[in-house]
């Protein structure tokens, strides 16, 4: 007797979304949080903001402090959306709790 697996729709959808949520994820951060300021600056470290150089050190614990709740947020979007953050491929379900607004 042959055991064949089969495989459910909602299985296939689960796994496209965090595919394309996980592509996703590299490709608008990495953009917007590497190529922008690259094309703005080129990399060229300016002053610090009120010549203090602490406050560098501030915003990069900003930027690691943000990243769990990004993180989170498109885990979401793609296991219980069943979709991604990205315009293309919108989550088919409501997704969201009091940590999140609802997106749809």
């Amino acid at each position: 007797m042959s055991s064949q697996r089969r495989v459910s729709g909602t299985t296939v959808q689960r796994t496209s979304a965090v595919l394309g949520s996980a592509i996703f994820f590299v490709v608008a951060p990495c953009t917007l949080a590497g190529l922008v300021p690259w094309l703005i600056t080129g990399w060229q470290l300016r002053p610090p903001f009120l010549g203090l150089e602490l406050t560098r050190g501030i915003g990069a614990v900003m930027i690691l402090a943000g990243v769990p709740g990004l993180v989170d947020a498109f885990a979401r979007f793609a296991l219980q959306g069943l979709g991604t953050p990205a315009p293309i491929a919108p989550p088919r379900n409501l997704v969201g709790d009091r940590s999140l607004p609802l997106c749809a």
